[in-house]
């Protein structure tokens, strides 16, 4: 056994206590700085695979506010009919909850967008065609009252071609709206077969206001005028 002064010299036990002890201090140090360095790394990726915000739906108003009916929720400009850029007319289909679901609601919503487009489109027309035959310098006024008579009972017996759904919202009471519109095209094209149709049935009550233009071209010249008219007056606003 080795005899050993205090201080000047260890014991080998002792040393290797010292050794064991001071390793495994070396290692806990190690084991922990590996762990800290591993959630670092871990951590953004964790962050990255995290499910992300739903992302809602932002709401465009126009200069006018508008508000869902019968609430204080905002809506889209034209729920309150305003004027739609891009359409020559536009109207707005409603429909109530039902039990049908969404289908069966955009169905209905469609159906009533486009009566209530029909019945702005015989009021357009009618004013229309006054103030074109007006325009000609022919005719009384009984007779001009007589053609636009007949030129929107016309209308009514036709279908809106080139009408479509543009947008559909729901609204906070659970109603759906529908925008239902015509774009200057099938608009033109509307107001042009309508006029043709009415000249070919009712030739005796055009006659008077055909002057060298053929009916082809007095439809054309009516519808080409009702657009510009339109879209004049909506950039006005």
């Amino acid at each position: 056994m080795t005899i050993t002064k205090c201080g000047a010299q260890t014991h080998p036990l002792a040393a290797g206590a010292w050794l064991l002890i001071s390793s495994l201090w070396l290692v806990g140090c190690s084991v922990q700085e590996t762990k800290e360095t591993s959630e670092s790394s871990t951590s953004p990726a964790t962050e990255t695979q995290s499910s992300p915000e739903p992302v809602m739906e932002a709401v465009t108003l126009d200069p006018k506010t508008c508000y869902y009916p019968g609430s204080d929720a905002p809506a889209p400009g034209w729920v309150c009919d305003q004027p739609v850029k891009g359409l020559a007319l536009s109207a707005v289909g409603i429909a109530e909850p039902s039990s049908g679901g969404i289908s069966f609601m955009k169905t209905l919503a469609a159906a009533d967008g486009r009566g209530r487009l029909a019945a702005q489109m015989q009021v357009q027309v009618d004013q229309m065609v006054k103030q074109y035959l007006g325009s000609t310098g022919r005719g009384d006024r009984e007779t001009i009252d007589a053609v636009a008579s007949v030129t929107t009972k016309t209308l009514v017996r036709q279908d809106l071609v080139g009408s479509r759904v543009y947008q559909t919202r729901t609204g906070p009471n659970g109603r759906l709206f529908a925008l239902v519109g015509l774009d200057p095209a099938n608009y033109a094209s509307v107001v042009e077969n309508a006029a043709l149709d009415s000249m070919n049935n009712h030739r005796s009550l055009w006659q008077a206001f055909k002057a060298e233009q053929s009916f082809e071209e007095m439809a054309s010249d009516l519808a080409n005028r009702s657009v510009t008219d339109d879209l004049n007056a909506a950039q006005e606003e």
